[in-house]
C-alpha cells in the first residue's frame, strides 16, 4: 500500500531544519539573500518562532527558534543560485561573514563562495560556469 499524501504537495522528502537564535532574522536574511518566499509559520505564545518553513527555489528550508530543550545548531547548506556573485553580494550586504569570495578551483565546474549568516550557519552558493560531459 502506497499513501501519495505522505507529505505536503511541492515538498521534497529532505528538508534542512535549522535551529537558530533568532528565527525571525533568519528569515529575512533568507528574503534578501535567495528571494526565499515564506510558506507555514507557528509561533509560541510569547510570538518566538516555534516553526516556519520557507521556500527557497525548489527547496523547503525549515527553522525554529532556539529553546533551552533546543538549542543552537549552526550547520553548513549548498545553494546553487542563477548568479553566485550577486548573492554573495547581497548576503555580504545583509551583514554575512565572509569566508571565502566567489572562485572557480582547479576543475570544478562551479564558481563557489561562503559566508556566515545570522544564526552562525554557513551558506555555501554556486553557480555552475562549465558544464559537465
Amino acid at each position: 500500500m502506497t499513501n501519495t499524501h505522505f507529505k505536503p504537495e511541492g515538498y521534497a522528502s529532505v528538508s534542512p531544519y535549522l535551529i537558530v537564535t533568532d528565527a525571525q532574522v533568519v528569515i529575512d536574511f533568507l528574503a534578501t539573500v535567495f528571494d526565499a518566499k515564506p510558506l507555514r509559520r507557528y509561533e509560541r505564545p510569547d510570538g518566538s518562532v516555534m516553526h516556519a518553513e520557507v521556500l527557497l527555489d525548489d527547496t523547503v528550508v525549515m527553522l525554529g527558534e532556539s529553546t533551552d530543550e533546543w538549542t543552537s545548531t549552526p550547520c553548513t547548506l549548498h545553494v546553487y543560485v542563477p548568479d553566485v556573485d550577486a548573492a554573495f553580494k547581497r548576503a555580504v550586504d545583509a551583514g554575512a561573514t565572509v569566508i571565502q569570495d566567489p572562485m572557480r578551483k582547479d576543475d570544478d565546474p562551479d564558481r563557489r563562495g561562503g559566508f556566515v549568516g545570522p544564526g552562525g550557519n554557513q551558506w555555501w552558493v554556486s553557480t555552475q560556469v562549465v558544464s559537465e560531459s
